[in-house]
């Protein structure tokens, strides 16, 4: 297939496109969707015919024998990331932002503390606060244009009524992709304040080329106390599929999550699995290896602009397709900076406050769309922000 093939995802019932009038004001008529964390593309053809095999068999009834589907997140885990993971320590959740609630029901009370490295994915402080935990949030500062762990100020912030941390590598909105140093921090920080330490990995394929993710699970004393959180939607655009793999090697862990499902009722549906089952293959594994190189196409395009703009600043990009653009030069108050991108450039962006302590000067560009589309947006930017120039 081709990534510069254009979709008209208008009137499908897509977040992305349907529901930016109502949230930011941007037309789908005129604007341009740069928001939600999915794709504008196809999904590969592994998954196209999985899909047509079960259509056209045209029975959906409950899904059995699941061993292909593990032996497919098994071989899948080792030859990307070397991780030779137990598919019998991993439970299918209804994607990760259900693994991450999960998560929260199982290991912690209400008024326990959640750690939060922060600006961080929106969705774990919702759910956070959703179950009546406190969120903690430890901010990150910037070092050389990247976020870095302040691990000894973050000792200091610590009570003793913190119960779990949350991780988010590679790291959205901001992209880094974690060093082994900055990895075996965290795991030492977990252990030295007892905390159930949750790496939700959902990026993990989508490295920008020259970097390397390494899985949590390979850092070294962490096991009794890590929730690996992995899943395919983010890699193969199929997030409405809704399924998630969470792994946890401490038996204990694993029993006390096991449990909450099991009260809870929550089984997978027969859909993703079909999809992950293809997906996890040596075609999948071409696609995301074309896919990662066209968006590092689009991140060199993107960022190129962006940074010719007096006052913007877009972090540099290791992973994912989630440019992170700080307006703090422009001197703008947010309100200023984003009605210029919402009215005057007429694109939908994430609102930096929303993941947190120092997100504020910031807005979310998904730049996981069509180049010319990206290309568009470029020039819009530009010139709603001529005045700079």
């Amino acid at each position: 297939m081709s990534f510069d093939t254009m979709i008209d995802r208008r009137g499908t019932h897509c977040a992305k496109w349907d529901a930016m009038e109502t949230l930011y004001g941007v037309s789908p008529d005129t604007g341009i969707a740069m928001w939600v964390a999915d794709m504008d593309f196809k999904a590969p053809d592994v998954i196209q015919k999985a899909l047509r095999d079960m259509v056209d068999h045209g029975i959906y009834g409950y899904f059995g024998d699941d061993s292909a589907y593990r032996a497919a997140i098994k071989w899948w885990m080792q030859e990307r990331h070397g991780w030779d993971m137990d598919p019998a320590h991993s439970f299918t959740t209804h994607g990760l932002v259900n693994g991450t609630a999960l998560c929260v029901d199982a290991f912690t009370a209400p008024g326990d503390g959640v750690v939060l490295f922060t600006p961080v994915y929106h969705a774990f402080a919702k759910v956070i606060n959703a179950s009546n935990r406190r969120v903690v949030e430890c901010q990150m500062p910037q070092q050389d244009g990247r976020y870095r762990m302040d691990f000894a100020a973050w000792d200091a912030q610590m009570d003793g009524s913190e119960k779990m941390l949350v991780l988010c590598s590679p790291h959205n909105p901001g992209g880094a992709v974690w060093t082994r140093e900055e990895l075996q921090g965290v795991a030492d920080f977990a252990r030295r304040h007892d905390l159930v330490l949750v790496s939700d990995e959902i990026h993990a394929d989508l490295v920008m080329p020259g970097h390397k993710h390494i899985p949590m699970a390979l850092i070294d004393g962490v096991e009794d106390r890590l929730v690996m959180m992995t899943a395919g939607t983010k890699t193969f655009n199929i997030a409405g599929a809704h399924v998630g793999n969470v792994t946890i090697p401490n038996p204990d862990l694993r029993a006390k999550f096991g449990a909450r499902m099991a009260a809870l009722g929550l089984s997978p549906n027969s859909f993703g699995l079909h999809m992950i089952t293809a997906a996890y293959s040596p075609g999948g594994a071409a696609w995301v290896d074309d896919l990662m190189q066209y968006l590092d196409g689009n991140r060199r395009l993107f960022d190129d602009a962006v940074n010719a703009i007096p006052g913007l600043r877009s972090m540099p990009l290791e992973a994912t397709y989630l440019a992170w653009v700080d307006f703090d030069g422009t001197g703008m108050t947010r309100e200023e900076f984003t009605e210029r991108t919402e009215k005057g450039a007429d694109i939908a962006a994430n609102h930096g406050p929303t993941f947190g302590k120092g997100g504020d000067t910031f807005l979310r560009f998904n730049i996981a769309t069509p180049r010319a589309r990206v290309q568009e947006a470029c020039e819009r930017l530009t010139a709603a922000f001529k005045d700079l120039q």
